[in-house]
């Protein structure tokens, strides 16, 4: 009598913790991940950068004179920061607020029609980056005066 013993499968690796300076740089995350995590972030440079909008708000409807003040400070600048930086913090402004919005949308949209398949999440990342970085583009051209 022989025993014939089950081939063995190949030991399957084993990850307990991740080490940010070797597993990170390898690590390939999915388009949905980076949507998500960028909506984080977009949110939180809403939330940082508060004050700037108020004080963009008050001084573009406070009057005229006002109004003219905020207008030059975009092309000539506000004290030693200059014209183009303020456009910048205006650039991220606008990608984060598209950005926010269209990641909310997509999980809004999720959550009532219940699509939480892998394929409609990699094609509604996909849809999310592509429109909020268009607009931002379209958005940005128009805010540096290129049309």
């Amino acid at each position: 009598m022989s025993s014939t013993l089950p081939p063995s499968r190949p030991k399957r690796p084993e990850f307990r913790n991740i080490n940010a300076l070797t597993d990170l740089p390898s690590y390939r995350l999915p388009v949905a991940g980076i949507v998500s995590i960028l909506h984080r972030v977009s949110g939180a440079l809403m939330f940082l950068l508060m004050p700037f909008i108020i004080w963009m708000f008050d001084t573009s409807i406070s009057s005229e004179i006002s109004f003219a003040k905020f207008s030059s400070a975009f092309n000539v600048g506000l004290g030693f920061v200059p014209g183009w930086f303020m456009k910048l913090i205006a650039l991220a402004l606008i990608w984060a607020f598209l950005h926010h919005l269209i990641a909310g949308l997509r999980h809004l949209w999720m959550d009532m029609r219940h699509a939480v398949s892998k394929e409609f999440g990699k094609s509604s990342a996909i849809f999310t980056l592509t429109v909020s970085v268009g607009l931002t583009l379209v958005l940005g051209a128009k805010l540096f005066g290129l049309y």
